[in-house]
């Protein structure tokens, strides 16, 4: 039987080398933060979507169209501290102190920087931003949408240091930090939105000023907690470059990026092919997206803990414990999702129904529920945890890559195909990215199971 850790962030090859890594209360240490986390944010989006329907449709309008805006800029911070996180994570296995305190402290530096680009750019550009990427859109929306980018962008940096202070603690093994600190946040980011919107009877600046305010105390609160001494890993703070650190987590963070802005693009461009099937079918795939999510939930939980599990192993040239701790991790995604989904599939009449809907897009949205978690249960595993394991690994131009062709031609091409040329509308686009999981999934299992992946490490 496994020993627990000591301490709460699990130390490096306890029993020695070739000793495990992490044992199995460090690995649940880890992953039920996460998950706990992702569940929270999932949730809590809804609800602002709830709240912010008070202040009428152009408002829900001027804010949907901004919030794609927003996750894009949430997946580029997100890559950086991806970058970050294995580089920490890697010096971290190799026992490197020095460079895995630098490399912290590189990475918030990098953050706040990206931040304050992204929030200015944002801010001053936000009117032709929204005509240029949604045209001719009416005035109130484009109003609504205005007032709240330039409210939001202010969050930039904020969130750009949270997110680099929870990659650093992830990377120690330690994700119960973020999760505590993202429950405060969110439960600020609830309260101010109920307090702005019915009992200030603000307009969509209510919804945006909470989440400037939560993001901001979260990353003073996650800073102050990196500068603790008892950390494994303790940021050393700095102004200036570090231009080979920097490198190292950009070389992962900018591929990692790209990959992600192109697959959040793809996406817009997606629901621009389903907007031409009409409302039926775009009220329909707007809730089965929301079941779905609910799916997805433990999966991205667990990919989150992939970089830091195999990141340190390599770091500590330990390949073939990183494999082992892949496929495990791999086992535990394809167990919770399949309760996750399972549960969906089995309640999905119940859970459509809350929605209010006409029984011709009850019927649509329950089918593409059925699809995306019937196929999930088999592929997203694959698809979409396992490459986190080869990134881990510095093997991140292949996984943008073969992201960005399946994008293109399968998710992409297959939408207007089956969606558009042969009729099948959304349930047409739904089988198009079914297509795209099993293309990637493929590519995937084939390099980690050559072993390819294990000889892009450079100390």
């Amino acid at each position: 039987m496994e020993q627990e850790s000591e301490v709460y962030t699990p130390k490096i090859l306890k029993n020695g080398p070739g000793g495990p890594i992490f044992t199995t209360n460090d690995l649940l240490r880890l992953i039920v933060p996460l998950l706990i986390e992702q569940l929270l944010a999932t949730t809590v989006g809804m609800a602002d979507t709830m709240m912010v329907s008070r202040c009428g449709e152009a408002a829900i309008s001027g804010v949907s169209l901004v919030d794609m805006i927003n996750n894009l800029i949430i997946n580029l911070l997100a890559a950086l501290a991806t970058g970050g996180a294995v580089v920490v994570s890697q010096y971290l296995g190799a026992g490197r102190k020095k460079e895995t305190d630098d490399s912290a402290g590189q990475l918030v530096l990098l953050s706040l920087l990206l931040g304050l680009g992204l929030g200015l750019f944002s801010w001053a550009l936000a009117r032709p931003m929204l005509r240029l990427l949604y045209g001719n859109i009416e005035a109130d929306v484009l109003d609504a949408g205005v007032r709240y980018l330039q409210v939001t962008a202010l969050s930039y940096p904020f969130l750009a240091l949270y997110n680099a202070g929870a990659a650093i603690f992830r990377s120690m093994g330690n994700s119960k930090i973020s999760m505590q600190i993202s429950l405060l946040m969110n439960a600020i980011n609830i309260v101010g939105n109920a307090v702005c919107i019915f009992g200030l009877n603000m307009y969509v600046e209510g919804v945006a000023w909470p989440t400037v305010i939560s993001r901001a105390l979260a990353a003073a609160l996650i800073l102050a907690a990196c500068g603790r001494k008892s950390n494994t890993v303790q940021a050393r703070m700095t102004l200036r470059v570090d231009g080979g650190l920097a490198r190292r987590i950009l070389g992962i963070g900018i591929p990692s990026a790209f990959e992600n802005s192109l697959f959040q693009a793809g996406r817009i461009v997606v629901v621009s092919v389903i907007s031409l099937f009409g409302t039926v079918q775009i009220a329909a795939n707007a809730v089965a997206n929301n079941l779905d999510g609910m799916g997805c939930i433990p999966g991205q939980a667990i990919s989150l803990a992939m970089i830091t599990v195999v990141g340190r192993c390599v770091g500590a040239q330990d390949n073939e414990q990183a494999a082992a701790y892949a496929r495990r991790l791999l086992k535990w995604t394809y167990l919770t999702m399949g309760l996750f989904n399972g549960a969906i599939l089995l309640f999905v009449k119940p859970l459509v129904g809350i929605y209010a809907l006409s029984g011709e897009t009850m019927e649509l949205a329950i089918l593409l529920v059925r699809i995306h978690c019937g196929c999930g249960l088999l592929l997203w595993p694959v698809a979409f945890v396992l490459p986190n394991a080869l990134r881990a690994a510095n093997d991140v131009r292949f996984t943008m890559t073969v992201s960005v062709l399946s994008m293109a031609v399968w998710r992409l091409g297959f939408s207007y195909l089956l969606g558009v040329q042969m009729g099948y509308g959304a349930v047409g686009v739904w089988i198009a990215m079914v297509i795209d999981w099993i293309f990637r999934s493929a590519c995937f299992v084939g390099r980690f199971r050559s072993g390819v992946w294990k000889t892009k490490y450079l100390a």
